[in-house]
This record gives C-alpha cells, structure tokens and sequence, in this order.
C-alpha cells in the first residue's frame, strides 16, 4: 500500500494553537511559525487585550491555492515572527464552520465584489472586518499587495489611522446587519419557472454542453430543474459531455470540482462528496425520464467510486479528496505514453490511448510552462463501440491497479451531517430509480450511523471525526439529512426513516425560523459572530433554504400536516423576487416552487408482502420521473406519524393503490396497469 500523499507541514517541531483540533484542514496548520488560534473566546479575548487586530483565514484541506499560501507565507518564519507581532492569528474550516465562511463571505463580497478561498480577512478583535482578499503571495505580483507588504501597511494604519479603519468596519458590520431577510416581493406563479428555462436556455452552451464560458461547472441543480421542465435535451447533452470529459475520473470514476477549460478536458482535481451526491441525483433522474442505460451506469460508477474512496468502515461518508499529491495538481490522475505502456504493453497502451485521447506530447498545454508536458489527462475520444466495452473495462482495472501504486491524494476523512445527507439522498432516489438495492444498502448503512453519531433525539452535530461528533448542526445539516431520509423511506419503506425525518424537521423548524418566513443558517448560539446568517442563492449545493422547503412541502404531503404547506409558501415569497431576478442561481428554489405549485400527488400501496402485483405497482411508482408524487406504504407503526394511512389498507387482502391529488383521491385500483393509467394518463392514449 503507498502512504497517502503527506502536507508538507507534517513533521515540523513548532506547534501552535491548532495542534489539539480535530479538522484535517486545521492540523495542516498546527506546525506554522503563525501562531494560529482556532475560533473561540481565547482568540478575542487576547486580540482585546493586546490591542491587536485579527487575521482570518478560512479554507478548506483540500482547497490548493489555500496549500499554496500556506507552503509560500504561513510556513514562512519570517512572515509568521511579523504576523504574531502584529496580528492575533485564527483559522477556520469553512466545512466545520459555515456560518463563519458565509458570514465574512458576504463581508469580502461587499468589499472586494469577488470571494472565493483562502478568504483572508482583518478584523478588529471583536470581529468587524475591515480588509479582505482571497489568496495573498508573500511578494507584490500578480497585480496583487504580497502578505509581507500588507502587514507592513496595516502596522501602519492599525497604530497611525485607526479611525479610517474603524468606520471602514462600522460600515461594513452595519451592512451584513441589515441584509435583508427578503429579496422582493414578486407573486409566485409559472412565470417564475418559465422565466428560469429561458435563462438557462439562453446561457446553454450547444456547442460544448453546460452553462456558460470557463471556468465550467457542474450544475446538477440546474439539470434537474430543466428535466423538470421538459428540457430533456440540454440536459442529456451536458450529462454525456461530462462523463466523456477529463472532468470525470475515467480510470478510477468520481467528478473532479470544475473545468477550467470550455469542453470538459482540464478539470480542477479535487473531489468532493456533494459533487458525487449531486451529480447521481442528475443521473439518475435522466434515467428515469429517458431509460437511456447510459446514464444508469454512470450512477453506479458513482457509488462504486463513493465506496472504494470515500466510505469509512461505519458506512459514512467522508468529505473529500485534494487536488495535490506528490508531483503537483493532478499528477496522480495523469499519463505519459511509457507510463501506459509499462502498464499494459504496447498493443492494450495504443488501444488505451486512442479511446481517452492520449499523445506522446501530451493532450493539454501545461499553462505553468504554456507547452505540453507530455502528460495526459484520460478523456473519451469517441464514443465506445458495444464491441470494445469489454475490452476497456479489463484496461481500466489494470491501469488503475498501477495507479494505485503512486502516491495517493490526501483524504479528508471528517464527516458532515450535510453532506452525508445529500449522499444519502442521491443513493436512495437512485436506488429507486435503478432498482438497485446495492444502492439502497449504501444509503441505509450511511443513514443508521449518521443518526446513531449525530443525532441526540433534540439536536443534530455537525462533524464527526476521530470518534467524536462536535460543532452544533446548522439549517444544512437539518434540512440535508431530513431530505436523505425523506428519499430512503420512499425507497425501502421503513417507518424509522420517515419518523426521524419528522422529528428532525421539527427541531429545524424550532431552531431556525425566521419571523417572515424561510431560515436562519445558524441557531444564534454563537455569540463572536456579528450577524446571524442566511442564504437563498444555490450555490456548488442547493441552499439550506432551498432544500428545507422542499422538505416542507413533501412532508406535508407524506403526513397530512398542512400547516407545513403555509411555512413552505411564506419562504418561498420570501425568495420569490430572488428567483425572479437570478433564476439560473436558483433553481433548487424554483424546483421548491414547482413543487407548491403543483400537482403534488400522494401514492399510498397497501398489500401483503409477497403479492407480486404490489411488487409491480411499487416497482412503477419508483422507477418513473415522477416530480411532485411522494410514496407511502399502508404501515400500522405509522399510524401515529401518519393518520390519514388507517383508512388506506388492502382491500379484501389485493394489492390496492390510492392516488390523491390535490387534495381529492382517486378510486382505489389493483393493478400496475391501471395504476399507471392514473400516473400518466397520456400514455394509454
């Protein structure tokens, strides 16, 4: 086995601050000559009583510009003797700390119109920023101030021009204060959708697939709104240019963060849970809308990756794997023609390098060096022919056999409630969806254990690592993981599943709620920040927001609770004027609002277990695309969850299937066919 690729901090003498915190992002940083702090009290009460003001960093382990400012400034002694000098130092994971990251997010948003990590900020020492930027060299270039020249400059307005920086700070802190909780009010109608599949048409690539010019992004999101909407063929187009493209990890399966380049080809190398998640929920809902099989093996290539490298021995997910190893960005993913040739021998490296695109020169320009490097980046050339499937698959496993012998990326092995509830999610909707109960024990394996480490019956935490959960949930960690149980129930059917998203949307609904409508990103306990945050905009994730809405609307129709419907629509007007000016950043809103608008459908099966018309009729209901139905089993330990389900069991011992829609229910029927004349009554015509 070859030792995972080591931070360049590992093994220093020096210690700081961070040297007991559990976040891997953190310890990459306990060995600095910065005499780092992690947030807390002991941080602020030093800044106070030293008269000093705070730098902030926020970044994430597998971030790489966030390693390249740490291996050129922060493992600097020269640097680190004048920061301690002048600074009292924090660092934060804005995986562990969300609220922190969005919070100063928006802060360096108003100063600066840009934001990104490492997110560097000054602060006073009770936290009012007053400067901030995104990654900082140590010299002047770039056309940006190095770190050794800013803290020159802070020095001497910190102890020369303190008022200017003050009111720069009241200012600032006066604005993230009043950000309004409300973006317009605009009425909630089909316009709003038919507003969003213009703009997504309208910043559709035809050519290349997705959204926009590079940097390219995957946009699940936005996928499966326009699956929603009909819009089938961007959808299938952008799906199978990814799969094709240097994004997706040909050899070993999973998605890379980003494109940098218009077609696909030059991915950003890091890899991250909430992409797989996110990308098998657009997957599998092509599947499911179009039967293409294609699709279907891209899911489970997904869950195949997800288990091999980002599974722990529990069945939880891990966060992450980083861009670097030894060698630099990418360098374990990529070939040289003699590699492949050591690998497989001449005539299988020839086959190799013609089906992903391989050249002795190389198949991207290096920009370090702006020349080819003689490195590959594996994409599909050309589509496969059936005839060279097998072929492939047998090259595959040996080229990622050598593969595995390099140095690996580091693993950030820290568990996220949210996360792992969008994991778990994209697991069981494919599971129904496939009708793939490997799928389906991925997902009820991850949930069992989340639950059992994170949730105490009243609150969620958020990260669990090193054998402990810690840090208080926030509205994503709530919202994500009720949405994971909403779809595993409706998979499998298990009253537990249902009831603890229940219970778990209750204490959401209790912590989080805003006065007028939609959620708070935190429960206010944190008292160092300056304001309580929220956020609408859909971002790499679906918002919190977003998704507890939705939530709302799905339980209300799986338990009869209607009050869940008037706090699903006060946060939707609350949104409405957001998703009527940046529809193509909203579109797990919009899918919220599709959802309110309608027809939502209940589906309640009742029969014996082994009746295979009712295994026919479960079987339709979860293979279809079918937005806006949700499924119910006839279950007397649901009873008190559920009431409405006493009045819909077997009828003289058949399998039976009620379907209501708004709010009226059709007569019960006992078969698949004539259930699937009521989900779609075209199709019989």
């Amino acid at each position: 086995m070859v030792a995972a690729f080591a931070h360049p901090a590992a093994g220093r003498a020096a210690v700081n601050h961070l040297i007991d915190q559990s976040s891997p992002y953190l310890q990459q940083h306990a060995h600095n000559p910065v005499d780092w702090y992690p947030w807390g009290d002991e941080a602020f009460a030093l800044a106070r009583r030293l008269d000093r003001p705070i730098f902030l960093s926020i970044g994430y382990s597998t971030c790489h510009w966030c390693h390249v400012m740490e291996q050129e400034s922060f493992a600097d002694p020269e640097i680190g003797a004048a920061m301690n000098a002048l600074f009292v130092s924090i660092k934060v994971d804005r995986e562990e700390r969300p609220d922190i990251d969005q919070l100063y997010m928006e802060a360096a948003q108003m100063m600066t119109g840009s934001g990104g990590w490492p997110l560097n900020l000054i602060l006073t020492p009770d936290g009012r920023p007053f400067y901030a930027a995104t990654y900082i060299p140590k010299e002047d270039r770039f056309g940006r101030m190095g770190l050794r020249s800013l803290i020159r400059r802070i020095d001497e307005l910190w102890h020369h021009d303190r008022a200017r920086l003050l009111a720069s700070a009241d200012s600032i802190t006066q604005a993230l204060r009043e950000m309004p909780a409300a973006t317009g009010r605009t009425a909630l109608s089909e316009a709003l959708l038919t507003r969003a599949r213009a703009a997504l048409a309208e910043s559709f690539d035809h050519e290349a697939g997705g959204f926009g010019d590079a940097p390219k992004f995957p946009s699940p999101h936005k996928l499966r709104l326009l699956l929603r909407l009909g819009e089938r063929a961007m959808v299938e187009q952008t799906l199978d240019a990814m799969r094709a493209g240097g994004i997706y990890d040909q050899i070993g399966f999973g998605f890379h963060r980003y494109a940098t380049d218009r077609f696909w080809r030059v991915p950003h190398f890091e890899k991250m849970l909430y992409d797989q998640a996110m990308q098998m929920l657009a997957y599998s809902d092509a599947f499911a809308a179009t039967g293409h099989g294609r699709h279907a093996r891209v899911v489970r290539e997904l869950a195949d990756f997800v288990a091999r490298r980002l599974t722990d021995p529990d069945g939880a997910f891990y966060s992450a794997l980083d861009a670097d190893s030894a060698g630099g960005e990418g360098r374990y993913y990529q070939w040289s023609i003699d590699e492949l040739e050591a690998a497989l021998g001449k005539e299988d490296a020839v086959f190799a390098a013609r089906v992903w695109g391989m050249e002795r020169r190389g198949n991207y320009l290096d920009e370090a060096r702006r020349l080819r490097n003689g490195r590959n980046i594996p994409f599909l050339a050309q589509p496969p022919l059936d005839a060279d499937r097998a072929r492939m698959e047998r090259i595959r496993r040996r080229l990622l056999a050598a593969r595995a012998q390099r140095p690996v990326p580091f693993r950030d092995d820290k568990v996220l409630t949210d996360w792992n509830g969008m994991m778990i999610a994209a697991l069981a909707h494919a599971a129904a969806r496939l009708g793939d109960d490997g799928l389906l024990a991925q997902a009820r394996r991850a949930a069992a254990t989340v639950l059992e480490r994170m949730w105490d019956g009243k609150r969620l935490r958020h990260r669990w690592r090193a054998g402990q959960a810690a840090i208080d949930g926030t509205l994503d960690d709530y919202a994500m993981l009720v949405w994971g149980l909403i779809e595993l129930y409706q998979a499998d059917f298990t009253p537990r599943w249902l009831q603890a998203a229940v219970a778990i949307d209750r204490a959401m609904r209790a912590r989080f709620a805003m006065k007028d409508g939609g959620f708070y990103l935190t429960d206010g306990g944190d008292q160092r920040l300056l304001a309580r945050p929220h956020e609408w905009f859909d971002g790499a994730t679906p918002a919190g927001n977003s998704v507890a809405l939705a939530n709302l609307l799905r339980l209300a129709h799986l338990t009869g609770d209607m009050r869940l419907v008037a706090q699903a629509e006060a946060g939707l007007r609350q949104a409405a004027g957001q998703m009527a000016q940046a529809p193509t950043g909203s579109s797990a809103l919009l899918w919220a609002l599709a959802d309110y608008l309608g027809p939502m459908r209940e589906l309640v099966v009742a029969g014996r277990d082994d009746d295979p018309e009712l295994e026919r009729m479960v079987a339709l209901a979860r293979r279809g695309f079918h937005p806006g139905l949700v499924l119910l089993r006839h279950d007397p330990a649901l009873f008190g969850t559920v009431p409405f389900l006493k009045e819909q069991g077997a009828i003289d011992g058949r399998a039976t299937a009620y379907l209501c829609e708004n709010f009226a229910c059709n007569r019960p029927v006992h078969t698949a066919r004539q259930l699937a004349e009521l989900l779609d009554p075209s199709a019989g015509r």
